[in-house]
Parts: C-alpha cells; structure tokens; sequence
C-alpha cells in the first residue's frame, strides 16, 4: 500500500541514545559489538531513543529547522524530512508555534542480535495522528554514532506483520547485503530491481499493486499531453551508504525489509504553456521554470519478501513514503 508522507501536521524524529559498546560481564571481560553476537539495543535505551526522537521531530517542525531533524534522522527519512522542513520555512519563516506535538506510544521494539556495524532495531508504536502503527527502524553506524532514524512506515493494525524471534525473545535480522538464505530475492537486489521495474515494466521480482503496476499505470497518462509531456529517470540506493536496506524476519520464514529508491521526473512543457509549481516546489526550486521543471524525489518502503519455497515468491509492498527532495527549472 502507498501512503503520503505524514508530515502535515505529522512524522518527524528525535533522538541520540548512545548504546554503550562494552558490557562488562563477572570479572574483567567486556563483549565488543564488532565482535559478538549481542542485542543492538537494550530495552531501556530503545525506549529512550524513540522518546528523544519524537521530542526532537517536534521541535524540528515547531521551529521548521532541518539541522534539528538531522540531529536525529539519517538515511531516506532525512533526505525527506530536510526538504519538507526547508521548503515549510521558506514559505512561514517565522516556525510554526501551534505545530500540534506528535505522541507515539504503546511500542514494541524488536531488536535483533547482530555482529559488527551498523546495528539497528524497529519501534512498533501508535501514534495520536490515526489508527495506523507506525514502524521507525534506528539506525546506528558505529560506537560512537547516535542512534537515528532511517525509515518510518505506516502500517493498519492488520498489515503489521508477525515477526520472528529466536529463544531469548531478539528478533532476527536479515543479512544486508549478499544471498540471504531461505528468501525469495537478496535486500540488496531491491532497491535496483524496483528501479529497473519503473523504468522498464520487466521484471517479476515484484507483484502487482499501487506501487508497482499502479505507478507505471499513472506515468503512462502523463508521458505526452495535448499541454506538457513527461520524462522518468529511476534510481537504485547507493551500496553502502545510510540508505542501505535494513530487514527482519517474519514468523512465516520471509522478512520485512526496508529499502530506498531515488525517482526523477522531468515535464516539459509545449509551446504557448509556462509551468506552475506548488509552493512547495518553488521552494526548493533552482533556476527559473520557464518551460520545464524536473523533480528529485526519494522513496523509502516497507515490502514483505516471501521465503524461497513460498507459493508465490513476488515482493509485495506494505507502506511506501516518498518526498519532493529538489527541484530544478529550466
């Protein structure tokens, strides 16, 4: 299922627990995160990191301050947040004082057991904007990093799925990048194969669905009219990097994985037409619109990976959020 971003008057993050790297055991031993396999996150901590993360995503959208959202975002989630709040700003530089504060509660954290770096854990939490749950994975790249947030879904009560958790009660996570074993298509083949779908139409990694069919069904509509035509340039995430796809796996032996995806989109317009952006848009806008404007977005999405002997081995998307990051007019 597709869904707009939250932000009016909605998401944004908080938050900077640091996770002690060493836990000192009966005598002189100490357990390195590098090394071990160990809980990315104690409970007490997870449960702070989400509490400083909804203060500081408060702030970030009282004040419209994108340097407050990075204090606590990294990855999709703060390409998305940084624009919305820059492009909020131009247009009410004095903030938004009357920003009705988001609460998330009732969470559930489920947090695998990892070796090395970058950890990460989810906060299954209800939120005061709907009747959703709201899924934000924290990211953390190293010992000396804060804790922030990467990738937030919104999920209906139904569409949460039962995930797996080994004898101690962890979760457990799904290998980033290589084979994973036992599903159906690798994390780090999403974001290219949904990049290469958009483009193409070819593929059968994924199933049909607004994100999928639905999008390139809507892009058909728009690639020549009588007033403009439409170009679309689609991305996979860079390897490595904050934006790589983080999963946990499923009580049904697939996974939940998170992923991003960048999307361009380009409209020229025909001669006696001039384009007009939004203000949204125009803020974020370099160059002047005179006959084309081209829009950068990002997209981060939730899809279930179904395990490899599966009946139906397609990726089916549970949430996707994406978000004008740039705009430019010629």
């Amino acid at each position: 299922m597709t869904r707009r971003s939250p932000r009016r008057p909605s998401v944004l993050p908080s938050a900077a627990a640091v996770l002690a790297l060493g836990m000192t055991l009966t005598g002189c031993m100490t357990v390195h995160g590098e090394r071990e396999n160990i809980p990315s996150v104690d409970k007490a901590e997870a449960a702070e990191t989400l509490k400083d993360f909804t203060a500081t995503y408060n702030k970030a959208y009282r004040e419209l301050d994108p340097s407050v959202a990075s204090e606590v975002e990294t990855g999709p989630l703060e390409a998305i947040s940084r624009a919305d709040l820059k492009a909020q700003h131009a247009n009410s530089p004095q903030g938004n004082p009357n920003y009705p504060p988001l609460k998330l509660s009732d969470a559930t954290f489920h947090i695998p057991r990892q070796i090395g770096w970058p950890k990460f854990f989810v906060a299954d939490t209800d939120s005061n904007r709907d009747s959703n749950r709201w899924l934000v994975v924290f990211t953390r790249q190293g010992a000396d990093d804060p804790w922030k947030a990467a990738y937030l879904s919104i999920l209906s009560q139904d569409e949460v799925p039962a995930f797996a958790a080994d004898k101690d009660g962890w979760a457990k996570p799904v290998k980033a990048a290589g084979p994973a074993p036992r599903l159906a298509v690798r994390p780090d083949k999403l974001s290219r194969d949904y990049a290469d779908y958009l483009m193409t139409g070819k593929g059968d990694t994924f199933a049909d669905g607004s994100a999928t069919t639905g999008i390139r069904d809507s892009r058909d509509k728009f690639k020549k009219t009588p007033k403009f035509w439409t170009q679309y340039i689609d991305t996979a995430a860079a390897a490595g990097s904050a934006e790589a796809p983080v999963g946990l796996r499923t009580e049904d032996g697939g996974a939940v994985v998170f992923f991003t995806s960048h999307h361009r989109q380009k409209q020229t317009m025909a001669k006696g037409f001039r384009p007009n952006p939004d203000p949204q848009v125009k803020a974020l806008m370099t160059g002047e619109a005179k006959r084309a404007v081209t829009l950068t977005r990002v997209a981060e999405s939730a899809v279930r990976v179904p395990a490899k002997d599966a009946a139906d081995p397609k990726v089916t998307f549970l949430n996707r959020l994406e978000g004008v990051t740039g705009a430019k007019g010629e």
